[in-house]
């Protein structure tokens, strides 16, 4: 008889603040964005699913969609471990799901983000710890289970791994998905950034900035048309137009396929017209670019060569390049750096008007674990007291801020939220989605 794993996704956003959260769920455009990413599965676990030995019966279930007793209905179908992967926000909650598994007499494995940044905390809460990347380790760690002689962490670091990604790895288990639940899916063609700016948790966290030979896309990419004829993919890259020949290469492919498609870039995507050419002939529906700040002064020094810095004057003219193309472009913003006073509202707002994006997405400064700000911001004694993991959610505020008072942050991102969301701002960013498209016909 096989053993029986259960993968569980913790999936989500969750804000503490009461008064945004109220505001949040009248906003169109921020509740928008927040459903697509509550409703995207967890990539890593299905990749790790496909790499799981044929003598394991395996399932995988969105933590969110578990009854309320959660931990004995999983022990009661049968299941002996169960791998958990969550981000900060909801690592508490995780841990104690952990908690009452482990109760149940359930083998706990967790790993991810969050946990591999805290390996030492997440090992109080697990009967495994899985570090970094899980590909390396996780045969192993089975293989060891199954002996019932297993260590607490296994760390990717720890074994002999390839620098890249080789041809021919397992393809992750889109088919234990139900597509009815999602309204798109995740595909990786990239891993980390080579920028690493200082705020970053995922450019360097699991792994260095990698690339995907185009096969192994291609067969990733085929799987997910199995389940999906005509998808919707959110590719789970922090930087995917890095190397520009090969990026040529993989718009290319998604060309060959009946998709429309969303990533993340930085703003060098601008440069190049052939790339840009391709990229409104292949379905991509917008590029999510971190333009981070409105003062150039916020900028300076937060990645490893000034990069963002240097092209921060050129913002406007390189936005209008890429939806002059049909592609629209959805700028993000973060409030809170140490340059930023109180004017930093206002001319904010100023900048998303005058910069004419299709969407923006504005979020807090946040410390997260494993992060070069952290380590300032602890060196500094600035992290708030009482700010637990639960409120690193890009919308809490947890540290002191450098020239405003922490109300001050507080009330001038509330009122910045909803003038940017407001129904006249979001009606006209909608104009330019418009003009978007009709670019795109040209």
């Amino acid at each position: 008889m096989k053993s029986r794993l259960l993968f569980v996704a913790m999936s989500g956003v969750r804000v503490r603040d009461p008064g945004l959260l109220a505001l949040g769920l009248t906003l169109p455009g921020f509740v928008e964005r927040s459903k697509v990413i509550a409703s995207l599965p967890s990539l890593g676990l299905l990749t790790l699913a496909a790499r799981t030995p044929d003598d394991w019966d395996i399932a995988y279930r969105e933590y969110d969609e578990l009854p309320e007793n959660a931990a004995e209905s999983i022990r009661d179908e049968g299941f002996g471990v169960v791998a958990l992967s969550s981000l900060t926000a909801r690592i508490t909650e995780t841990y104690r799901l952990a908690a009452e598994l482990r109760a149940a007499g359930i083998l706990v494995i967790l790993g991810g983000l969050h946990v591999s940044a805290m390996p030492e905390e997440a090992a109080a809460h697990a009967d495994i710890v899985v570090q970094g990347e899980g590909e390396p380790v996780w045969e192993t760690v089975l293989r060891d289970v199954k002996r019932g002689n297993y260590l607490p962490v296994y760390a990717s670091t720890d074994v002999p791994s390839p620098t890249h990604f080789t041809p021919g790895q397992p393809v992750p288990r889109y088919d234990l998905l139900d597509p009815s639940r999602y309204n798109r899916l995740t595909l990786q063609t990239t891993r980390g950034c080579p920028l690493h700016c200082s705020f970053c948790a995922a450019s360097r966290t699991i792994s260095p900035y990698r690339k995907k030979p185009i096969p192994q896309i291609r067969r990733e990419l085929e799987a997910i048309l199995e389940i999906w004829p005509e998808p919707f993919i959110e590719l789970a890259d922090d930087n995917t137009f890095v190397d520009k020949r090969w990026s040529r290469e993989l718009v290319a492919l998604l060309s060959d396929y009946p998709i429309r498609w969303f990533t993340e870039s930085d703003i060098s995507l601008a440069g190049d017209p052939a790339l840009l050419e391709a990229l409104a002939r292949s379905g991509c529906a917008q590029v999510l670019i971190g333009l981070e700040s409105a003062n150039p002064g916020s900028v300076r020094g937060i990645d490893t060569r000034n990069w963002k810095h240097l092209r921060h004057s050129g913002y406007r003219e390189s936005i209008r390049t890429i939806q002059d193309h049909g592609i629209t472009v959805n700028g993000c913003f973060i409030l809170g750096f140490d340059h930023d006073d109180a004017s930093i509202f206002p001319s904010t707002l100023e900048c998303i008007d005058s910069l004419g994006l299709a969407e923006v997405q504005i979020t807090l400064l946040t410390p997260f674990p494993g992060t070069s700000l952290r380590q300032q911001l602890v060196e500094e004694n600035r992290l708030l007291p009482g700010k637990g993991w639960d409120h690193y959610t890009l919308f809490d505020l947890t540290f002191r801020p450098a020239r405003m008072s922490v109300d001050e942050l507080h009330e001038g991102f509330r009122s910045l939220m909803r003038q940017t969301y407001s129904e006249e701002r979001v009606r006209h960013r909608k104009s330019i989605v418009r003009q978007c498209l009709k670019n795109l016909r040209k």
